[in-house]
């Protein structure tokens, strides 16, 4: 199993409009193949800044099975126009 990390810089202002673009995108995720759990957390220190965390039964059900299905691109749709960055996201192996 690994975790995904994504950190979602927000245009300021947009946080309630983007928590609420989640709360349709987060399905998409969750109902994809090798999705174990998927989490959103807003930032404290920074309000225009969350965390995503995905525990994946593999890389590719990610890379290959989320991102290239159309359910990447109805999510993409729902929370890209709230960006103000592109995401920064990382894959970590099991626990040591």
């Amino acid at each position: 199993m690994i975790l995904e990390r994504a950190i979602f810089a927000i245009k300021p202002g947009e946080a309630k409009a983007f928590e609420a673009a989640f709360a349709k995108a987060g399905p998409l995720i969750r109902a994809a193949k090798g999705c174990v759990q998927a989490d959103m957390r807003p930032g404290i220190e920074n309000p225009d800044s969350y965390i995503l965390l995905v525990l994946w039964e593999s890389v590719d059900d990610h890379m290959v099975g989320f991102r290239e299905s159309p359910a990447f691109t109805e999510w993409r749709a729902l929370l890209g126009p709230h960006f103000a960055s592109p995401p920064a996201m990382e894959h970590y192996s099991a626990p040591l």
